[in-house]
């Protein structure tokens, strides 16, 4: 295999290298996503069970509180679905960083190899030259 095949097989590596780096860097942009959903719920759900008990309020009040807490609890699980709907689209990218890693991986193994074989193409050669170097020697010194 030749330095040109070797130098693309380098260039599919590196490739391969910033597309596992892309992903790897969405993957950690939506686990920042992940964590601001999973927080919002957290104070979305303090919000309406430290609201209190509405029972004991004046009829009005008891309504607006009743109606609060109904609101919050509706925004909160709009919120847990469009977090699970988050978390499988981050298990899909983390499926994607997988496969790019194992291309990557792969393509990398493939240049190593290649890398040996050019390797001792060359060194075959190197030993060819000195052992004809060598062999003229000889001869020059036998005449």
């Amino acid at each position: 295999m030749s330095h040109h095949n070797i130098r693309n097989l380098t260039t599919l590596v590196a490739l391969r290298n910033t597309e596992v780096e892309r992903l790897q860097t969405e993957l950690a942009e939506k686990e920042s996503l992940r964590e601001r959903y999973q927080k919002n719920l957290e104070r979305l759900t303090g919000l309406y069970t430290n609201s209190g008990p509405s029972g004991n309020l004046h009829p009005a009040l008891a309504g607006n509180c009743g109606d609060y807490k109904q609101a919050v609890m509706q925004m909160a699980d709009s919120h847990r679905l469009d977090l699970h709907m988050h978390e499988a689209d981050m298990a899909l990218s983390q499926q994607q960083l997988n496969a790019a890693w194992a291309k990557r991986e792969v393509l990398g193994k493939v240049l190593v190899k290649q890398q040996k074989v050019v390797l001792a193409q060359q060194n075959v050669q190197e030993r060819k030259q000195h052992d004809e170097l060598a062999t003229q020697l000889w001869m020059r010194g036998q005449k």
